[in-house]
């Protein structure tokens, strides 16, 4: 239980519905489509909508959507793959010749299809109840009538000062006076606003045709893009069955690759051979294998994980018991293991909602841009802020992730429940880039190895292990740290705070929900 001496936030209860984002205004926005008869799935879109304009940092139509839905918290649960592809003319080789060994994480080559819209329209075709007329209402009139910047916002626009300078058309777009916005502030896009409009009207066509998809690809081959129209009105979200692993009597579900829900299953597979319990829950030894885990992890998914419809993966032998329990062996507690160094593409952002209504429907739901800000392309008159999801690509002929025409990048964004015999008890995610597949892992684990509930999971200190070095946040006790150091760890402070979750509990037997949200975001769970 929280001790009310000291900082912190209760977790929030209700009976009816409830939700958690990372902004109170969408927070709002779903608990009022709720209540206007719409569904859980309903108010995400609407929710994630409203982001997109309010938190341009993060999300947007300019980028990709991944969700797991179970009807009523019971049953089949189905997965949503509204990652973009690249463009048909994007090979290997034309990079190669071009002297491009990587993708940039800027500009045209870093912009792969959007594929949230599409994702939208299907989720809503599936589970929704209004319909993309009703639902863009709310982000209109943001983009339109205006919103005020949030704290955490700022912050991040601020970071992103010198990226949104160079970029193309963010200027113009996203950097009122030349600078960017303080909290408090309020800001307008209404070119934003009349292409939302267009979609609201005309559906996802609305945006993969006609004039917003023109004047997006004609952005684009200004650019040096290899985009076509045909890339757009081609594009499509693809409906899977969720993969997932066994932890503490939880079934823990994900989105299959090019979703990498995969490295968070295999950490928990590892992590499962180790009484946690023996450690506090901030100590030494359980940042030392949560680490260790991590690594083995994100080694795999480097090695093994791309689009399935260009390479084989084998999840069967990834998420074996013997997988997990080969690399558990070799961890020791005094030392690091030997692994080669990983250095994934890139690093991005996102926002995560989770919504469960009356009737139970449970929606996990992510949408992402990628890097804060996405590629720094603005398309020239619709103001579509673009991802540069691109950038998660390799270009490495022979590797899983390299990039073909079409194909679908190694993603980061992850939205997750868990289950028992069946039975939704809890959808969670963590957004933050890399960070994603650990946050999730310490969040599940603070909760179900050390007992703490859903807000007080969140408020722990945090940790990545990324490219050989420990990024700690400032929360992390200064004897930790110089613990992580003698037994060979190389660690370094970090300027932005890891990670955003949000996360409802469902309590079958007393018939509540409880809810919390990421004290590092501007956001919070609400119920009614």
């Amino acid at each position: 239980m929280r001790n009310f001496h000291l900082p912190g936030r209760s977790t929030v209860h209700a009976q009816n519905a409830m939700v958690a984002t990372s902004h109170p205004l969408a927070a709002l926005t779903a608990i009022e489509v709720m209540k206007s008869g719409g569904t859980a799935a309903d108010a995400a879109v609407a929710a994630c909508a409203l982001l997109g304009v309010i938190e341009p940092q993060s999300t947007g139509i300019g980028g990709d959507c991944f969700a797991l839905i179970q009807p009523r918290g019971e049953g089949k649960i189905v997965s949503y793959n509204g990652s973009g592809r690249a463009p048909k003319a994007a090979t290997a080789e034309w990079y190669i010749e071009h002297k491009m060994l990587a993708i940039p994480t800027t500009g045209a080559h870093s912009v792969t299809v959007p594929g949230a819209i599409d994702a939208w329209e299907t989720i809503l075709r599936d589970h929704g109840k209004l319909g993309l007329a009703i639902l863009l209402q709310p982000a209109i009139r943001a983009a339109e009538e205006g919103y005020i910047v949030a704290p955490r916002i700022a912050f991040d626009w601020n970071n992103a000062l010198e990226k949104l300078r160079g970029g193309t058309n963010t200027p113009r777009y996203l950097l009122p006076h030349g600078n960017a916005p303080v909290a408090g502030d309020v800001i307008k896009q209404p070119e934003l606003g009349q292409t939302l409009r267009t979609i609201a009207k005309q559906g996802r066509d609305g945006f993969y045709k006609g004039a917003v998809a023109e004047d997006i690809v004609e952005t684009l081959r200004g650019l040096g893009g290899l985009h076509t129209l045909e890339d757009f009105a081609a594009h499509t979200t693809e409906t899977t069955t969720p993969i997932g692993t066994l932890y503490k009597g939880h079934d823990v579900w994900q989105c299959p690759p090019n979703g990498p829900g995969i490295t968070m299953l295999v950490m928990l597979n590892i992590l499962s051979n180790f009484d946690l319990t023996k450690y506090p829950p901030v100590s030494i030894e359980r940042f030392h294998l949560e680490a260790e885990a991590a690594r083995i992890a994100y080694l795999m998914r480097e090695q093994d994980i791309g689009d399935p419809a260009y390479v084989d993966v084998d999840v069967k032998r990834i998420l074996s018991k013997e997988f997990a329990e080969g690399y558990a062996k070799k961890i020791r507690m005094d030392r690091l293991l030997e692994l080669p160094k990983v250095s994934p593409p890139i690093n991005p952002s996102t926002v995560y909602i989770t919504v469960i209504d009356r009737d139970r429907n449970v929606c996990s739901f992510i949408n992402s841009i990628a890097h804060s800000f996405g590629s720094a392309v603005v398309s020239n008159k619709s103001g579509v802020l673009l991802q540069n999801r691109g950038a998660g690509f390799r270009v490495q002929p022979g590797h899983p992730n390299c990039i073909q025409p079409g194909k679908r990048p190694l993603h980061t964004i992850i939205p997750s429940l868990t289950t028992i015999n069946g039975r939704a008890n809890m959808s969670f995610g963590v957004m933050g880039g890399q960070y994603q597949p650990v946050g999730q892992t310490r969040l599940l684990t603070n909760m179900l190895d050390y007992g703490l509930d859903v807000q007080e999971a969140m408020d722990q200190p945090r940790g990545l292990h990324y490219e050989g070095v420990y990024q700690l946040e400032d929360g992390v006790p200064k004897d930790i740290v110089e613990g992580l150091k003698k037994i060979g760890h190389q660690t370094t402070g970090i300027v932005a705070p890891l990670g955003g979750a949000q996360a409802i509990w469902i309590d079958w037997d007393k018939g509540t929900l409880t809810g919390g949200s990421e004290p590092r975001k501007d956001g919070c769970a609400l119920g009614y």
